[in-house]
């Protein structure tokens, strides 16, 4: 099997895909608007403790206080597929914590929806080879490492290793590494924790201690093993970070990191990426067969259910639905990985009467789960002949990472999120201006779209022109829906100018002024179509309708007196 990674950097986003076999079946995005927080440790002050809970909410700087229950309060975590401490004898929460007490907290669970981050009071620091554990003295292996002698030789050395007080977890990757490499990473790790315990008696709560690496570390140290054919990237500064986190870790992949550059197409169009993802948030999942399966999310469980479609066999009944019930096994555990779905799941596979024809298939989505870094637990087939399974969750599914609610149904169906939209229109603003020799280009996008592609001060809008070296304008409309991009002009710079820009100097016009603007609160802020009108006086208009007579114009706003 081929496996391959690939990284894409964007102007406010970062997305890896692993691809094995040329399929993707696992996709992570990250974005500075909503920074990942799992594996950052804090220093947290308990505001409540709920002993009918038997938990407690702990402030740790973010929005939502973030919550601790007594069995992570009290037993230690380990990894994914990694050996983990027994927990010990259960205490009242009460007996633990009390309003007002300070501890270092790490999170283990993004905030998802309208629940805060489930946080842990024993720290795990995962390095390439290991996993420190500062509060606990144990030493475990990972259930991966399948050989005796190298589980035996890597447990003893980690043994030898570990600081005193502490305990480590092997992980996968160590298996065949030298001591040196273990030990580099060991002694790595316990510095690391060595500076958060200095933070921590130098800050008051609540406080940050220490943030876990950005996305490609993380694919670097958590997935680039030696079972990996390639690792691509698109940048080139992001490559030569790449490259010396490399040299400290392992030296010996870096033949296999390349870099991505191509004029003509991007990286995740070229190997079929991107309508991956965008199928990705469709519910029918078609079989290569011809056969398909439904994905329903809810909050409280998943449900996926497998149909024949257009695949009508060529043998007989019970064989057609054998291979339409294996080949939608294997698409299962791909689709529960690539759309990171969690919770309850409950797979209807098409009625089987061979108990052997029941056993194999899910024999063989128990074999196709075992790929998976997160924990999937296969509880058989129910009396009425549904699959039951249970998945980690750990953070937001890729589905809502991409899109919200849809405000257009009333939260009854779900379409693309602001920043998706800003992606994709930078994307085809791209692809526009690569088929052109034109001087600008007018794009008109919803108003909640243009302000995220234009950015503070323009700001967003102008790094794009210079990466592109054309000029672009970007129009807000309100009739427009939010996930439709509209090419308006394409041609010499004034020209398209003058359709980009929606007022000219000297006209009046009446605005409702919105908001007092953010650094001079004097004035007021009104749109027209998305587009700013900084209204002078207007900071004690808002939420009025005024009559304006503008002065000057720019290209992402205008300035005007009230008249």
């Amino acid at each position: 099997m081929t496996k391959e990674i690939l990284v894409s950097i964007d102007q406010d986003e970062i997305r890896a895909a692993v691809l094995e076999d040329g399929v993707l079946v696992e996709i992570y995005i990250e974005r500075a608007s909503a920074a990942r927080v799992v594996g950052n440790i804090y220093k947290g002050r308990v505001e409540n403790v709920l002993p009918g809970m038997e938990a407690a909410f702990v402030s740790i700087g973010l929005e939502r206080n973030a919550f601790l229950y007594v069995s992570d309060a009290l037993a230690p975590r380990g990894e994914d597929n990694e050996e983990i401490v027994p927990p010990p004898r259960t205490r009242n929460i009460k007996d633990l914590l009390r309003p007002g007490q300070e501890l270092i907290l790490q999170i283990t669970k993004e905030p998802i929806g309208t629940k805060g981050a489930r946080v842990t009071s024993h720290a795990t620091l995962p390095g390439r080879y290991c996993v420190l554990m500062p509060t606990v003295e144990y030493v475990g292996v990972s259930r991966r490492i399948e050989d005796p002698a190298e589980r035996d030789r890597l447990r003893k050395l980690a043994d030898k290793l570990r600081p005193p007080d502490t305990g480590i977890i092997i992980r996968t990757a160590a298996e065949g590494r030298s001591d040196a490499e273990i030990a580099g990473d060991i002694r790595f790790l316990s510095h690391l924790w060595t500076r958060i315990g200095n933070r921590a008696r130098t800050s008051s709560a609540p406080a940050l201690l220490h943030r876990d690496l950005g996305l490609t570390f993380r694919m670097v140290r958590d997935h680039f093993t030696e079972d990996v054919t390639r690792f691509i990237v698109d940048s080139k500064q992001e490559y030569d970070r790449v490259m010396e986190l490399l040299d400290e870790m392992s030296p010996n992949l870096k033949s296999r990191v390349s870099i991505f550059e191509s004029r003509d197409r991007s990286l995740f169009d070229t190997y079929g990426v991107e309508q991956e993802i965008e199928k990705a948030s469709r519910k029918k999942v078609w079989l290569r067969s011809g056969g398909y399966i439904i994905i329903d999310q809810t909050e409280a469980l998943t449900v996926i259910d497998v149909n024949t479609g257009k695949f009508v066999g060529s043998t007989n009944l019970e064989d057609t639905v054998l291979r339409n019930n294996l080949e939608a096994a294997y698409e299962i555990a791909r689709q529960l990985r690539l759309r990171d779905i969690g919770g309850i799941i409950i797979a209807d596979f098409i009625d089987m009467e061979s108990p052997e024809h029941r056993h194999r298939v899910v024999h063989t989505l128990n074999e196709a789960v075992k790929r998976d870094r997160t924990k999937t637990h296969i509880l058989g087939l129910t009396q009425l002949g549904l699959v039951e399974m249970t998945r980690k969750k750990v953070r937001e599914g890729l589905e809502d990472v991409l899109t919200k609610p849809c405000p257009y149904c009333e939260g009854r169906g779900k379409v693309l999120a602001e920043e998706t939209m800003a992606g994709r229109v930078r994307r085809q603003i791209k692809d526009v201006l690569r088929n052109s020799d034109s001087e600008a280009v007018l794009i008109e996008v919803h108003p909640s779209v243009a302000s995220l592609v234009i950015g503070p001060s323009g700001n967003n809008l102008k790094d794009l022109e210079k990466e592109l070296g054309r000029s672009i304008f970007v129009r807000g409309a309100e009739d427009c829906h939010i996930e439709e991009i509209r090419v308006r002009g394409l041609g010499p710079r004034e020209e398209v100018e003058t359709k980009a820009l929606p007022v000219r100097v000297g006209q009046t016009l009446d605005v409702r002024v919105e908001e007092p603007h953010v650094s001079n609160l004097w004035d007021g802020v009104a749109r027209l179509d998305g587009y700013v009108i900084d209204v002078a006086g207007g900071g004690s208009h808002v939420n009025e309708t005024v009559r304006v007579e503008v002065e000057k114009v720019y290209r992402t706003y205008a300035k005007a007196r009230i008249v």
